[in-house]
Parts: structure tokens; sequence; C-alpha cells
């Protein structure tokens, strides 16, 4: 491990909260047999980390941002996620931000690590670049490997690009995990936010068929009663 990775997990561990750390540990599902299990919480807060990243991103290297994503310390493992956003900025940078991300993709292992950073790196690069990756992800076993394709397509999404989106919720339209079922209805959500008629078109045929967590999530800003009807099964 580096001098500087080193200096700021011990910066980190300084900063710690015994009692933020073991709620966050309850929160983000870290006990036996749940998804977030084994995972180590220092109990340090987003806005802290974000100070972090603020005063290393310039001089820190990406084999330092490797450091970070190995350790066994989530919020170190989220501090060299959010530097490595701040690394994809810079578009000379970029796609050896992506390598290293999905070299260590294995490392990224909770919803929170997962949704603050790929809507911004994959999402900003694959944009631009070949989306086979994405799809390769989509079949893995892992579910952070499939939430993070999902959660790529959100930066499509804003830039109303939806149809790789609509091809992943075919792909997982029967994911048994509800971190799935979850990410894949946020996403139809956000595509009928900015076009209602995408989403609706896309569940007339599949709303019986989806996982009710999924379908939740896709129509929870629809009006009452039309939501009301798909929950009913009456559309």
């Amino acid at each position: 491990m580096s001098q500087l990775s080193e200096h700021i997990i011990n910066e980190l561990q300084s900063l710690g909260n015994y009692e933020k750390a073991k709620n966050l540990s309850r929160f983000f599902k870290t006990g036996p047999g749940e998804y977030g299990e084994n995972d180590i919480f220092i109990g340090v807060t987003l806005p802290e980390q974000r100070k972090i990243v603020a005063q290393y991103h310039k001089e820190i290297s990406f084999s330092d941002i490797s450091d970070l994503l190995d350790s066994v310390y989530h919020e170190a493992r989220l501090t060299g996620v959010l530097l490595l956003i701040k690394k994809g900025t810079n578009k000379e940078q970029q796609s050896d931000a992506v390598d290293l991300y999905l070299k260590k993709k294995h490392t990224i292992n909770n919803w929170d690590l997962v949704d603050c950073s790929a809507p911004y790196l994959t999402g900003e690069y694959f944009f631009n670049h070949d989306r086979t990756t994405l799809f390769q992800l989509v079949q893995s076993e892992s579910i952070w490997d499939i939430r993070i394709a999902v959660m790529t397509t959100f930066y499509f999404i804003r830039k109303l690009d939806f149809a790789d989106t609509l091809k992943m919720a075919d792909i997982l339209l029967h994911h048994k995990h509800d971190l799935i079922q979850k990410a894949v209805g946020w996403m139809l959500r956000e595509i009928g936010n900015r076009d209602m008629n995408v989403e609706t078109d896309f569940l007339k045929t599949r709303y019986t068929k989806m996982p009710r967590t999924m379908l939740r999530y896709a129509i929870e800003k629809f009006p009452e009663d039309l939501r009301k009807a798909y929950l009913n099964g009456n559309i």
C-alpha cells in the first residue's frame, strides 16, 4: 500500500464514529447471509469523504486509488470510487478510470458504491463508446455487476436515450433479487419522468409478469388512480 493511500485510510479512521458505524452496518445489511455480509464500516459521513476527495484528487494516482478500492473498509472504497469519478472528468484520464473501475468491480459491492458512481463514470464513458461490456455485466451472476450496468444507463436516460435501459429491463424482467428489481423499476420510472408514453408502452405487455417490487418502483410517480389500476391488474 502506498503512503498516500495509507494516509487517507488513517484520516478516514480518525473521522470514524462507532455509533454511526453500527447504524450503517445494519442499514447496508452486513449480517450473515445478507447482501453486504462482512463489510466493515468506520462511520464516516459522505461530506467528510468528499472533503478528502477535494484535498487529494490532484495528486493521487490510479495505483493509490486501487489500494483504496482493495480496503476492507467500506468508506475507503467509497472514497476510492469518488476519486475515480473525479479522475474521469478529465477526458484524457477517463478511459483509465473506467478500466480500473471495471477491473475492481468486485470491490464495488454495495448499492451506494454503485449508485454514486455508475451513472457518472461508466455512464458518461459508455454513452460515447461500444456498450457490449454493459450487456456482459447484465448476464453476470453478481448482483453488483448487474446493478452497475443498469445504473450506468441512468446517464443515457438523462440524454433521452432509452433503448438500452429497456433492453436490460427485458433481460432482467424476472430477476429474483430485490436490489435488481428496485434498480430496474427505478430506471423505468426515470424514463417515464421524461416520456410517459415510452414507459407505459413497455409496461403494457409486461406489468403483470414483472416482480411486484419492480412494478411498484416503476409506477411510483403515476397518478394514484392509474397506479392502483396497474397494481390491481386493470390496465
